[in-house]
């Protein structure tokens, strides 16, 4: 089994020729550029393989890409057994040809879909035009999205990152830094750090740390130490370890996504900003799930009225490609010097270029109001069709972050409707259903998805 050099078909299939015209703004100047984006290339993969006359792979099929990803692959995912060819809006498609509604969205990354037109103008162009450069040099693409940040935000300065774990690691890195930076007359810095039941903050040691999840950490103990676990919206709890000095930072999610689609509250989170603010602790929001307009605001603490000093992203900002970010106040930046963090490919052209495209329509008012109303009407159909179902517990969250609580496991259901042509996925302990859809999903779309859920909610049992 083998792959030819002459297979420029099926890696560029979209188009041949594309013409791109976009006008780009910085600092009151304006430019319009024009590029011919050729997609005919004459060789993807330089290996030696056959290829069939029909110019489908062998690898498409979906039995033979499975038992290659088996043989060559590092075993860290329990894979679904469809192989993903291609999507389109809302719909993905398989080697097969089969349809599926994808209400998992790349796990909540796809926010405008798959193939927006304005993303992919976006990406191609500025792929013919500069991908990376290192952070040695300035670029435009960074300069402009850290602006837009800033100014659509509580913060005044950004780092970019590659993910959401490694965004995550900053804050910590940066939390210690601002401790070690504003403690005087010989005092110990503040090290240590809180976080709460159900979340999750990343995979790498400092993030993993943060991680609620025990299996997550055990295998690759000791992790940094230093960090309490506290149940979520315990506000007594928090304030009362806080105000003894030794957090430097406080971690929580406004709504947790893996930990099982759980939204805090108000009076929660403005509890932990005053204890924060007595003890000189800093408050990070970790929104790399539920940021970015999935809650129906831009940025979901908004919905509370109560700001950190840091704020972490990832999924969505750059629609598929990978990005992560710290957004932070002043205060927290004027402690953070030439050589104390960095990254080789953070914040480069092609994905700053990405997240324009991304936050420029996701920012917008009339955008969100929509995600809102979508929302609201989803979770009143879910109600409707599943809530008489005796293992449906609860169906929370708010926008396009919706969990449905099961009092039994969720993959029989998660399988179901695969089956049926709708993608999903779990969350919490393997028990809630997370749909976590494309924002642009349509009224008819939910429908449909709300209709296979309750079409195969029998598998679960009586």
């Amino acid at each position: 089994m083998s792959l030819s050099s002459s297979i420029s078909q099926s890696c560029y299939k979209p188009w041949q020729f594309l013409n791109l015209e976009r006008e780009s703004t910085l600092m009151g100047k304006s430019t319009v550029i024009q590029m011919r984006c050729r997609r005919a290339v004459s060789a993807c993969l330089n290996v030696d393989v056959d290829v069939p006359n029909t110019g489908k792979m062998a690898l498409e099929k979906t039995k033979d890409v499975i038992e290659m990803e088996g043989k060559f692959l590092v075993g860290t995912y329990a894979r679904t057994p469809v192989v993903l060819e291609r999507g389109e809006g809302c719909k993905v498609y398989d080697v097969e040809g089969r349809e599926y509604l994808d209400l998992s969205s790349g796990i909540a990354v796809n926010a405008l879909g798959h193939g927006d037109a304005d993303w992919l103008k976006a990406v191609v162009e500025q792929a013919g035009t500069l991908t990376h450069t290192s952070n040695i040099f300035y670029t435009i693409p960074q300069v402009e999205l850290a602006k837009r940040l800033v100014a659509f935000s509580f913060a005044d300065r950004v780092f970019f990152a590659n993910s959401g774990t490694e965004a995550n690691e900053a804050a910590i890195k940066f939390a210690r830094k601002y401790q070690r930076h504003t403690t005087t007359n010989g005092q110990v810095p503040a090290t240590e750090f809180i976080a709460f039941s159900n979340c999750f903050h990343g995979r790498t040691l400092g993030a993993l740390a943060l991680t609620s999840k025990v299996q997550y950490r055990t295998p690759f103990e000791p992790v940094m130490p230093g960090v309490t676990f506290l149940e979520y919206g315990n506000a007594q709890a928090a304030t009362e370890l806080i105000k003894q000095g030794k957090i430097a930072a406080v971690f929580v999610e406004p709504i947790q996504g893996e930990g099982g689609i759980y939204s805090a509250t108000k009076e929660f989170l403005q509890y932990l900003r005053n204890a924060c603010d007595d003890a000189g602790a800093l408050l990070v929001f970790d929104e790399v799930q539920c940021g970015l307009g999935r809650s129906g605001f831009l940025w979901a603490h908004e919905a509370y009225g109560v700001f950190p000093d840091m704020m972490t992203l990832a999924k969505p900002l750059a629609g598929g490609l990978p990005i992560g970010a710290v957004l932070m106040t002043e205060r927290v930046a004027s402690s953070i010097n030439y050589g104390d963090h960095g990254s080789t490919f953070a914040g480069n052209p092609l994905v700053c270029s990405a997240a324009l495209a991304v936050f420029d329509k996701i920012s917008k008012p009339d955008f969100l109001s929509a995600v809102s109303k979508k929302g609201l009407y989803f979770k009143e159909l879910l109600k409707q069709k599943l809530g008489g179902n005796r293992h449906v517990k609860e169906i929370r969250g708010v926008g396009l972050i919706i969990g449905i609580d099961l009092d039994v496991p969720a993959s029989p259901l998660v399988d179901a409707c695969r089956n049926s042509g709708l993608l999903i996925l779990t969350a919490g302990k393997g028990n809630v259903v997370r749909l976590v859809p494309p924002l642009i999903i349509t009224e008819k779309e939910l429908e449909q998805a709300a209709e296979i859920l309750s079409k195969t909610l029998p598998v679960l049992g009586n």
